[in-house]
């Protein structure tokens, strides 16, 4: 199993740092992910968020394939249905020639209505915009009809998709499951084998709510603020645009000990050896290819995100299945 580091910028007002300070400490903290031995670091894709959730991931990918020299350069996810397929195609070929064929393009189709407004697309149709513009981006590559194309053929797809819709499309697709859940995982083998593709290439992955530290019981003390704003601003961000009314506030500390395998709404605190427990039982019996942890939480302090790092990168790996 290969371990990654997920970076969103978020960069909320209460710990606020300089724009261009922010994006260069990402940039720092990429490099250090490649230097301690982390195999991937990954973006994700929101926008109009008020903290300023990253909103072009294949831009910030290209600037850290330029800072860095092994590690997977990947999106979990980006959002095709709010783009022409032409445009991901170029773009993503361009990440994968600048950092040297080391591209994993997952993509997702969203779910917020303030983002399809803005880029004037259908929110009601986002499942099959995003399975057609997939298909499209893939037909481009092996047709060479964008140019230049990128190194890898094939670029590894993903599908980040949490229930058994989007498990049989990514099936269909022939794509990775960017989801490591029994449930759906049986729903994409359906999936594979609707769409003629050999069940036994089967590969998950998955952004884990997970975070390590030597203490999580001094630790989580100083998480659950910047957690609460994560929480909280998901939950407001679901239902703008809808007509529904926002949720009441989570307190995280009432979602300390859920053991939900879901990356948003809960988050363990762990130590390595804890870690890697949880992960075994969570991924038993699947073909998991890349374990992707969160690198910081809404502007947590510099010490905990490094330690969080370095455990990731340099103790967690030894303890995990092969």
């Amino acid at each position: 199993m290969k371990v990654g580091l997920l970076f969103d910028l978020r960069n909320p007002a209460q710990w606020h740092r300089p724009w261009p300070d922010h994006y260069a400490h990402a940039l720092e903290l990429c490099e250090e992910a490649d230097r301690r031995g982390a195999d991937g670091v990954w973006f994700t894709e929101h926008h109009l968020f008020e903290d300023g959730y990253l909103p072009q991931p294949l831009t910030f990918a290209a600037a850290a394939a330029a800072r860095t020299r092994r590690v997977r350069i990947g999106t979990s996810v980006m959002l095709p249905a709010l783009r022409d397929p032409a445009h991901i195609a170029e773009e993503a070929a361009v990440v994968d020639l600048i950092s040297g064929g080391r591209l994993e393009l997952g993509m997702g189709a969203g779910y917020r209505v303030p983002e399809y407004e803005l880029f004037g697309a259908d929110i009601s149709r986002r499942f099959t915009t995003t399975e057609r513009h997939i298909a499209e981006i893939r037909r481009l590559w092996q047709e060479k009809a964008v140019t230049p194309g990128p190194v890898q053929d094939p670029v590894p797809l993903w599908g980040g998709f949490y229930g058994p819709r989007g498990g049989r499309l990514a099936g269909r697709l022939g794509i990775g499951l960017l989801h490591i859940s029994h449930d759906v995982y049986e729903h994409y083998r359906a999936g594979l084998a609707e769409g003629g593709h050999d069940p036994r290439r089967a590969r998950v992955s998955d952004l884990l709510p997970i975070f390590l530290s030597d203490d999580p019981e001094a630790a989580w003390a100083r998480i659950a603020p910047h957690l609460a704003h994560q929480l909280n601003s998901y939950q407001q961000a679901s239902v703008e645009g809808t007509g529904r009314p926002a949720p009441p506030l989570i307190d995280p500390d009432a979602l300390r000990d859920r053991t939900s395998d879901a990356p948003w709404g809960a988050l363990q605190v762990l130590t390595p050896e804890d870690a890697a427990a949880r992960i075994r039982e969570m991924t038993d019996g699947l073909p998991v290819e890349h374990l992707i942890f969160w690198a910081d939480i809404a502007g947590l302090p510099d010490d905990l995100v490094l330690r969080n790092m370095e455990l990731v990168c340099e103790k967690l790996p030894a303890l995990l299945p092969s």
